[in-house]
């Protein structure tokens, strides 16, 4: 078993909410997703946040391309972890 993971990086709480949905429904990701806030450095307004979602596939079947064009959809991308 490996621990290959995936991280997308999200605008916003709304996006992430939706992603994680999306994700059951058109990857079919069946574990529940780590959502991380991720304050920018030297940013103090809550605003200037991003949000991470990290998947993690262990069997090596989410195709990283195609999950970057997916988290795109969100004006996301996918950051190699």
């Amino acid at each position: 078993m490996s621990d290959v993971r995936h991280v997308l990086v999200l605008p916003d709480r709304d996006a992430v909410e939706e992603v994680v949905e999306a994700l059951r429904e058109r990857f079919g990701v069946r574990e529940e997703p780590q959502v991380v806030r991720d304050a920018l450095a030297g940013e103090d307004d809550a605003e200037d946040a991003q949000w991470l979602v990290v998947l993690r596939d262990e069997e090596e079947r989410l195709d990283a391309a195609g999950l970057d064009a997916f988290a795109g959809e969100w004006e996301g991308w996918r950051e190699e972890p």
